[in-house]
């Protein structure tokens, strides 16, 4: 066996009593003790508990077992004096996230004969819930037993946490419901987090629901209860549950916070409610809760999706008033209002502000201002914004290109439009059945039945299934170019291809064959 004699290394292994170290082992070792000389000045200055937690920082995310009890086995004498410095030592660990860390820690203290209480297991489970590792926690939980220990409230909350981090509520409802079975009462951490883990999963029914058993349960809510239930009605698009739930709050006298208003204003944006996002946001300073980004966003959003372009900008113009600087999904809001509002030129001055905000355009950014521009009927500048977003390092989506092509299809340059089709491929994006339709609706424009039909006919090659759009405008090109009973094949195929004929597709149709019999008359 070799020894290393670099420093403290070798020190800590001659204060145990015939410790062999492999040459593997003291490398690792060596490498956390240069770690730590590279922190600390003075070796001799920092107190052991801190030298032995950046020991094992410094070991990285999955050390060997043994590099673990190596270092802690200096310590193992102190530890059982004071269980407390361990406490100390496995709460830097969880707040540092080392879940795998953690565990060896607590099994390399059993092992050296030192007290590994249930407050240290919880700690533990704690460094799991932090660090993601869910199955981690859960099968520490499930070993306490092992070692004669009784899970607390504590530890049931601690590994629900670990769970609604995981996005696994089953397995947080399961944990839930087993702790009556262990004599142990949940409270409203216990309810607070498996509601949460409901919302993470979608699960609205079961967050509402789970809130109305907890005065059978007599566990009364609080703030973050209600919060993590409104957030649930949000995420499912219940705004009138999530209004209800907030109208509850001071019955129970529980204050709603700036959490609770954002979600409810994001249900509000959600379900269209424009008017009731704007009420919500002129009650905060009543309630004396202070917005903030989070409030902002969620309310130009809502204005975003009730084509409220003014009060989108408005409101955006208040938000350094209010010592808020806005983000990219604010200005994206705004912008996005402006273009459904009919506002390219407002929706391009926005784009322009976020520079002077320290802020890059995203592709959600971009594909809001090339949409503003589709709308505008201003092509060129759709597609010189397209022609940007190489440059500033934002890949454009199906979303893009749409309304890139969109935007040709409306200014009459139906040769752009294929260009840009076919382009796609390049650019690694699919098309989908909204490209189609702008692509077959430009040839319309343009006189270009055949180019439509041939559209048309490749697209079960590129697996996407017509829809009305589609066949309204293929239908609609075959009219301009006289091809009556093509419009009526078409017309004929349209529920063959589960896309149900409207007053569009009869009309395009009816024209063609008017069109036919008037140039027969002549």
């Amino acid at each position: 066996m070799v020894y290393c004699r670099s420093g403290a290394a070798f020190r800590l292994a001659t204060a145990v009593e015939e410790v062999p170290v492999t040459r593997a082992r003291c490398r690792g070792i060596c490498r956390a003790h240069v770690a730590v000389k590279g922190r600390a000045q003075d070796y001799r200055t920092q107190l052991p508990g801190h030298v032995v937690l950046e020991q094992l920082l410094a070991l990285g995310q999955a050390p060997g077992k043994d590099e673990v009890s190596y270092i802690l086995n200096i310590e193992l004498d102190s530890y059982r004096r004071n269980p407390k410095l361990a406490t100390v030592m496995l709460s830097g660990l969880a707040k540092a996230r080392q879940a795998h860390l953690a565990i060896q820690v607590v099994s390399s203290m059993r092992e050296g004969m030192v007290e590994a209480n249930a407050i240290h297991h919880n700690i533990a489970i704690s460094a799991c819930a932090k660090g993601g590792q869910w199955q981690l926690a859960l099968d520490f939980l499930s070993r306490m037993p092992e070692v004669r220990l009784v899970p607390t409230v504590v530890t049931y909350n601690t590994a629900i946490s670990a769970c609604e981090k995981g996005g696994q509520w089953q397995l947080a409802l399961g944990l839930l419901s087993s702790m009556p079975d262990m004599k142990v009462i949940p409270n409203e951490i216990s309810y607070s987090a498996s509601i949460s883990a409901c919302e993470k999963g979608g699960q609205w029914q079961v967050a509402v629901n789970l809130l109305g058993l907890m005065p059978e349960a007599s566990v009364v809510p609080n703030e973050i209860t209600y919060n993590a239930a409104i957030s649930a009605c949000e995420k499912g698009g219940q705004w009138q549950l999530a209004l209800n739930l907030l109208s509850l709050m001071p019955e129970a006298r529980v204050v709603p916070n700036e959490i609770t208003y954002n979600a409810a204003i994001s249900a509000c944006e959600k379900g269209g409610q424009w008017q009731l996002a704007l009420n919500l946001l002129s009650l905060m300073p009543v309630a004396r809760v202070v917005p903030d980004r989070i409030t902002y966003s969620a309310a130009i959003s809502a204005f975003d999706k009730g084509g409220q372009w003014q009060l989108a900008l408005k409101f955006l113009s208040l938000m350094p008033g209010a010592r808020l600087v806005p983000n990219q999904i604010t200005y994206s809001a705004a912008i996005s209002a402006c273009s459904k509002g009919g506002q390219w030129q407002l929706a391009l001055n926005q784009l322009s502000l976020m520079p002077e905000a320290s802020l890059v355009s995203d592709k959600i950014t971009y594909n809001a201002a090339i949409s503003a521009c589709e709308k505008g009927s201003q092509w060129q500048l759709a597609l010189n914004l397209l022609s940007l977003m190489p440059k500033a390092r934002v890949v454009p989506s199906e979303i893009t290109y749409n309304a890139a092509i969109s935007a040709c299809e409306k200014g009459g340059q139906w040769q752009l439009a294929l260009n840009l089709l076919r382009g796609m491929p390049k650019a690694r994006v699919v098309p989908n059945e909204i490209t189609y339709s702008a692509a077959i609706s430009a040839c319309e424009k343009g006189g270009q039945w055949q180019l439509a039909l041939n559209l048309l006919s490749g697209m079960p090659q590129a697996k996407i299934a017509p829809n009305r759009i589609t066949y309204n405008a293929a239908i609609s090109a075959c009219e301009k170019g006289g091809q009556w009973q093509l419009a009526l094949d078409l017309l004929s195929l349209m529920p063959e291809a589960r896309a149900v004929p409207n007053e569009i597709s009869y009309n395009a149709a009816i024209g063609a064959c008017e069109r036919a019999s008037s140039g027969s008359w002549h």
